[in-house]
């Protein structure tokens, strides 16, 4: 087996060791007095700082620390290079070993090693970026509650961490983890002062009191529940009168703490009008606002109208939208909004689709992906956005051909048509005004019948035939046995 590296893609090491910001490094290694004879490592003479300047030159230093395994010195230089890290063990942190190891993080996602961990077992679940292991008797209890509940450490536990991370990372910058209280969050927003992106999971009304400490705050992510997983009450019993989720007076402190937010993501949280009014009104620097799988009372989509510099709106796995919008001659419009999206989302409730595009019919781009119940009266409820530019179908099997092109021929502004995975949709049923109008886009993506596209692609090929004579054969032989028989 050969040890040499690959030098096929290897970096050329004119490019690594003499572009401009490293020459004086060079002259200054020139200059170094030789190591003496016998000495195992050549780099010994280098200071740290030369050291740091050229590993920091290295491609992938940060994702990629192999260099880390050459000595304890290096090792050392790797961890002051690290800016971002995902915990996998909490007392690595309490113990104070992290501030040791990684002296200069900026990205500290602490949300894996906020479950306390069960002996080891092959099972683990896994949510988006969150992956925890589970014991079977745990895993087998999954479809009765929130099984990740036992095993949230305790907020004490929580806090003292967090202090720990306070006291050795005073230059984060994004933040992630499971269970803070206002204490230890306040720890950090007094220490942290630049710290831009917060993610807070299993959050409740209460714990947020300490979020209006980050006055540099920009990205703000707030998961209250997940079905199924964890909910938002503690575990220790201790704080009875806590609420079990996010409601409106947690999205009113956040309103009146966070005014520069930029981006907002609200996860399985609850809430109303007042809540959603006020994230409107407090926050004038609001330009994307995400929802996912919400619980909010009726109404709220009527307080979009108060964003005044919302740009993307975006509902991710919602089950509905609105259980009832109100009048619609009384909502109001979102006049700078740009972007809609509707991923995983339940849209057979056409009253409540039909609100939310009033308020932002002034859109630009709709996103409609993977949503259940789009059907052509549906999606003709898109009629009144018509400033549409960009228009993106993906997984909207009921959708037809006709009913898109009754839809978008009505759109004079559309430059750009994707159309993905909707089996309704069929090539044979383009007429010469959906034709005429696709030879005037910009951009199109027309790939609705997987089906039909791959029997296209195959036909003269033979591929996808031999396989039925041959099962034929087979039958034939078969029932001539029978007959023998």
């Amino acid at each position: 087996m050969s040890l040499s590296p690959s030098l096929d893609n290897a970096r050329p090491l004119k490019h690594l060791w003499f572009n401009p910001p490293l020459k004086h490094v060079v002259f200054k290694m020139h200059h170094l007095p030789r190591p003496p004879p016998g000495t195992l490592d050549p780099t010994a003479s280098l200071s740290d700082e030369l050291l740091l300047g050229i590993l920091s030159r290295l491609p992938d230093s940060d994702s990629n620390p192999a260099y880390s395994l050459v000595c304890r010195r290096w090792l050392s230089l790797h961890g002051r290079l690290r800016r971002r890290l995902s915990l996998l063990h909490w007392p690595f942190l309490s113990s104070g070993r992290l501030a040791f190891r990684f002296p200069s993080l900026e990205d500290a996602d602490l949300v894996p090693a906020c479950f306390a961990p069960p002996e080891p077992v092959p099972i683990v679940l896994s949510r988006r970026s969150l992956s925890v292991p589970l014991h079977p008797s745990i895993a087998a209890s999954a479809a009765s509650g929130s099984v990740l509940d036992p095993l949230v450490l305790p907020r004490d536990s929580i806090d003292g961490g967090l202090r720990a991370l306070a006291g050795c990372c005073p230059n984060l910058r994004r933040l992630a983890l499971v269970a803070a209280s206002g204490p230890g969050l306040a720890s950090v927003a007094d220490s942290c002062a630049t710290l831009q992106e917060l993610e807070l999971h299993r959050c409740d009304d209460l714990s947020l009191k300490a979020v209006a400490g980050f006055q540099n705050l920009q990205i703000l992510k707030l998961i209250g529940s997940v079905d199924g997983l964890y909910g938002g009450r503690p575990t220790d019993g201790r704080d009875e009168d806590a609420t079990t989720g996010l409601s409106d007076i947690g999205l009113t402190i956040v309103a009146h703490g966070c005014k520069r937010l930029v981006k907002l993501e609200l996860s399985g949280c609850e809430g109303s009008y007042d809540g959603i009014g006020a994230i409107g009104k407090c926050c004038p620097m609001l330009e994307e606002l995400t929802i996912c799988d919400h619980r909010m009372d009726a109404g709220w989509v009527a307080a979009l109208s108060f964003c005044g510099n919302l740009k993307t709106l975006r509902l991710q796995g919602c089950k509905r939208i609105d259980v009832d919008p109100g009048p619609l001659e009384h909502l109001g419009v979102c006049p700078t909004i740009e972007r809609l999206v509707l991923q995983r989302c339940q849209l057979r409730d056409r009253q409540s689709l039909h609100a939310l595009l009033m308020v932002c019919s002034a859109v630009r781009e709709i996103v409609f992906q993977d949503c259940w119940g789009l059907d052509d009266e549906t999606f003709g409820i898109t009629k009144i956005c018509g400033r549409i530019k960009f228009l993106f179908l993906e997984g909207c099997s009921l959708l037809t051909t006709s009913g898109l092109e009754s839809v978008i021929l009505s759109w004079k502004d559309l430059q750009m048509l994707n159309v993905v995975s909707c089996n309704n949709i069929k090539d044979s049923e383009v007429t010469p005004a959906l034709a005429t109008l696709f030879s005037a886009l910009k951009e199109l993506k027309w790939r609705p019948d997987s089906r039909s596209l791959l029997e296209m692609s195959l036909a003269g090929t033979g591929i996808g035939k031999k396989g039925g004579r041959f099962f034929k054969k087979g039958r034939e032989m078969r029932d001539k046995s029978w007959e023998i028989f």
